[in-house]
């Protein structure tokens, strides 16, 4: 007897997808591209809980706490999904007084509660790729370190002259709220209200630092005047000469490691993307000096979160207008957000270790965020997988083995060669479904193995999708005691083929950093080269 269908909707939970297919393969290429750029800076890997003790996560986000997961007690231990790789790491360095120095990389899954919005990557589970520098050493050279890696990253993503690394620094910011008359108690929250401007406009930030806040308007206009400025060290020059504000000192402090950063940045040729922007606030409370996060076309709303936008129906049924639950991908009022962001933060692993301070500054990216933004702008498809070559069986009629031995054979001197290689699991398949699944799967190659090739020590080795008219349209004989070279060979060549196709489009990777036009002549000779 079959089993009875459940009697609740088979789905993922709200904010949450599957991944598979095509995706799956431009998101490794994703984490791989993250990952080479760590390690070319010294990065070394760790790993921590998915979950926390819920007091080493309270008290550390400001008003995003309230987007912390709490799990059910299990076991006597409150505890908590973690909210970011941060406070892990700050806890990990904590717990192991013996590192008082590591550049760590950390790729893992986060959780928050937040109002999803799927395909903008805006998700409640969830990928951070981080990367921290933890120990003391002069200043401000760490932090100018991983900005240039913020610059690589997106560089070897060829996102050149597309992101804009917003920058600013808490003591600044701290400073600017003391001149201009805001409480004590008040920075924090204020701080708070000031980071939704990329949001919000004005208008509604300044009511919500005087109506919910409780700040003076005197104050909250003040704040107006300098939150709208931006430049780089032009600007710093010219908050060095507001009497006012050279005359606090945490501003002093401020504006002394901001020329620094900028000197440095400058050195390493990283500050050509770097926007000093008085709005960037960060809402985590953790943060203690320079921060930042990275923007692109797509992380602001299309449309002000305060203009009259007819919201279109819940398609739950009875659900509200504004149900925090309900995915807003559709909504205009909702952009993708930052990219990536971070900063500096000297005095969190204390909260944990008592006296021991480990000074720290780090970059985390948003992954899914930066998947929806490539995945929308790719030109052709992603392949589903990473095969570069399909074994094939070519015969029929009723003396047709399906040549499985040999198949079997052949794919496994490919693997031993490193090779990637896939053949149908059929005694006796035809040869269209074989293509098919070729085709399905993107794979550029086809080894197509015949009885009489096969005598003969040959097999045909055909590239896919060529066009009609192209010479090599039905393929080519190959020696298969030289496979693994034939192979090879053509895959470097079609490599370099892709990066050509790459250069025409506009783009010339130089050392892997800095993109710049190419010329039509350097086009043309570089394929007649190849």
């Amino acid at each position: 007897m079959a089993p009875k269908a459940p009697k609740f909707d088979i789905k993922t939970p709200k904010g949450t997808r599957d991944w598979s297919g095509a995706d799956m393969v431009l998101r490794e290429r994703i984490f791989k591209t993250i990952t080479d750029v760590f390690k070319r800076h010294g990065g070394v890997t760790i790993d921590t809980p998915v979950f926390e003790l819920k007091e080493i996560l309270a008290g550390k986000y400001g008003e995003d706490s309230k987007l912390i997961y709490d799990l059910a007690d299990q076991g006597g231990e409150l505890c908590s999904l973690r909210y970011d790789l941060t406070v892990p790491f700050a806890r990990y360095l904590a717990m192991n007084k013996d590192v008082t120095q590591i550049k760590r990389y950390h790729i893992a899954k986060v959780y928050r509660r937040d109002q999803p919005a799927v395909k903008k990557g805006r998700m409640r589970e969830f990928y951070q790729c981080d990367f921290d520098i933890a120990g003391v050493y002069d200043p401000m050279i760490p932090d100018a370190e991983i900005i240039r890696i913020i610059n690589e990253v997106f560089d070897s993503l060829g996102w050149q002259g597309k992101y804009t690394i917003k920058l600013n620094s808490r003591k600044i910011l701290d400073g600017l709220f003391q001149v201009c008359g805001v409480p004590e108690n008040l920075i924090r929250p204020i701080s708070s209200a000031v980071d939704k401007l990329d949001k919000m406009p004005w208008a509604d930030v300044r009511k919500e630092m005087v109506d919910e806040k409780g700040l003076d308007p005197e104050a909250a206009d003040k704040i107006g005047q300098y939150v709208v400025l931006k430049g780089q060290r032009d600007l710093l020059e010219k908050l060095q000469k507001d009497e006012a504000l050279a005359a606090n000192a945490s501003m002093q402090q401020g504006f002394t490691e901001m020329d620094l950063l900028f000197t440095y940045l400058e050195a390493f040729g990283a500050a050509h993307t770097v926007s000093f922007d008085l709005s960037l606030a960060r809402g985590l409370d953790y943060y203690t000096g320079v921060i930042y996060e990275v923007v692109t076309e797509g992380s602001a709303p299309k449309v002000s979160a305060s203009a009259d936008v007819k919201e279109k129906p819940s398609k739950k049924k009875g659900g509200k207008s504004g149900d925090p639950d309900e995915d807003r991908s559709d909504d205009p009022t909702v952009g993708i957000g930052s990219v990536a962001a971070g900063g500096r933060y000297d005095n969190l692993v204390g909260m944990f270790s008592g006296k021991t301070q480990v000074p720290c500054v780090g970059i985390s990216f948003g992954i899914d965020r930066i998947f929806s933004i490539i995945q929308a702008t790719m030109k052709k498809k992603e392949r589903r997988n990473e095969v570069d070559v399909y074994v094939m069986a070519f015969g029929g009629g009723k003396d047709f083995t399906g040549l499985l031995q040999e198949r079997s054979q052949i794919c496994a001197r490919l693997w031993d060669a490193g090779i990637k290689a896939e053949f149908l699991y059929k005694v006796k398949p035809k040869l269209q479904n074989q293509f098919k699944a070729a085709e399905a799967g993107g794979v550029p190659f086809a080894l197509i193995l015949g009885e009489d090739e096969l005598a003969q020590g040959k097999a045909k080795l055909k590239e896919m999708g060529l066009p009609e008219d192209h010479p090599l349209k039905e393929g080519e004989l190959i020696n298969l005691d030289k496979l693994a070279e034939e192979v090879q060979l053509r895959l470097t060549r079609r490599e370099q083929l892709d990066g050509m196709t790459q250069q025409a489009e506009g783009l010339k990777v130089v050392d892997g950093i800095k993109g710049e036009e190419i010329k039509g002549d350097e086009i043309k000779a570089a394929v007649e080269t190849a």
